[in-house]
């Protein structure tokens, strides 16, 4: 029987912990032959390198370097050379995680050269058209032939679209699975004591999102709520490279030099990121991989932003979507600083068992192709 040739696409960070697990699962399975294609979209050598250590991720086996850029720029980029790649290796299958510009980018090439491809993070939606990643999310999941989905949203996103049923296959959550992996050997992480901070008394911010760091005055309310709620408890902030620069375009820097209780570091590993969230008393985010993460791992969540594509980490979880008002940020900060927080539970199907769900899905698919080109050589 021949193997399914797989062509796993990533390009930016977030995608590495959806394809670790993924890559794991496919691994384990012998009728799969599974490629590991890196499109360069986001790259930092160092924090790359750390990635792909700590999760144990095989090292690419096809590098685009890409590099950033506009987004028309940067899709093209992408297309253009991931098109040579599709017609050299001549993959049965190219699986792509998210909604970055790398996802939409190859699923669009693999279509129009007759590669089936499965989306992974189906159907979610946050309905705000000015997110470039909803553009990203709706259009990989109108050309994709296999849809996997993390929570019950995101089928009846699809149905009203007019996916196909027969295409969605709820599976769970991949990055819940890389989390639980990796929750023990986060537990070695030495970071609290590097930022001098103690389980449970702290909160930690994160911040990336054009609508947030891209906006003067957006970047400014959610520093004047960050003042006041690091008088209360001390915050981590990891500054994310973009938001770096906006800081110091906007001449916004000097304001955290006088927080004193702000603990601001550059970009960590996944490990030391993961043990700063399980021990956080809360977290602040506009980041969507951040709101499962904390609901997987029971940590209140407050969400930077107007909308959550993610509302299971609402309706279930540990998330509240409180905006970029500066009062409703310090409001709900104080209340989880009291103690005031919802029961939230685990949602439905994020076990740690997303990628073999998707890997047996697969290896169905690879029968039935195989089975029905048997019987058409035949007839």
């Amino acid at each position: 029987m021949s193997r399914l040739k797989i062509l796993n696409v990533v390009g930016a960070r977030p995608n590495f912990m959806k394809i670790a697990a993924v890559m794991r699962a496919m691994q384990r399975q012998p009728g799969f032959d599974a490629t590991l294609l890196h499109t360069g979209q986001h790259y930092d050598q160092a924090m790359s390198k750390l990635f792909f250590e700590e999760l144990e991720i095989p090292k690419p086996d096809i590098f685009l370097g890409i590099g950033s850029g506009n987004h028309g720029e940067q899709t093209g980029r992408i297309m253009v050379e991931f098109e040579k790649v599709v017609l050299q290796n001549k993959p049965d299958l190219v699986v792509v995680v998210g909604d970055v510009n790398s996802t939409i980018a190859c699923a669009l090439v693999a279509v129009k050269q007759g590669v089936k491809v499965a989306h992974v993070e189906a159907g979610l939606r946050s309905y705000d058209r000015t997110m470039p990643e909803e553009i990203n999310r709706i259009l990989t999941d109108q050309i994709s032939d296999l849809l996997f989905t993390t929570e019950s949203s995101a089928e009846s996103n699809l149905l009203k679209e007019g996916v196909d049923q027969a295409k969605i296959h709820f599976v769970g959550n991949v990055m819940i699975d890389t989390l639980f992996a990796n929750l023990r050997k986060a537990g070695d992480s030495n970071i609290l004591s590097k930022l001098s901070v103690g389980p449970k008394a702290f909160a930690v911010l994160t911040l990336h999102r054009p609508s947030n760091v891209d906006s003067h005055e957006n970047l400014s309310t959610i520093l004047q709520a960050l003042a006041s709620v690091q008088e209360q408890i001390p915050v981590v902030f990891p500054i994310h490279p973009r938001s770096q620069d906006r800081l110091e375009q906007f001449g916004l820097k000097p304001k955290l030099l006088e927080m004193p209780n702000l603990r601001v570091t550059g970009p960590l590993g996944y490990l030391d990121f993961l043990k700063l969230m399980s021990e956080a008393k809360f977290v602040m985010t506009d980041s969507g991989g951040i709101q499962e993460e904390t609901t997987a791992l029971g940590i209140p969540c407050l969400t930077l932003r107007e909308n959550t594509e993610r509302p299971i980490t609402v309706t279930d979880g540990t998330n509240r979507v409180v905006g970029n008002d500066a009062m409703r940020i310090v409001e709900e900060s104080m209340n989880l600083v009291a103690g005031k927080t919802l029961p939230g539970r685990r949602p439905q199907l994020w076990d740690g068992k997303a990628s073999e769900r998707i890997v047996r899905v697969l290896a169905g698919e690879s029968a039935l192709s195989t089975s029905l080109s048997r019987h058409d050589g035949v007839s």
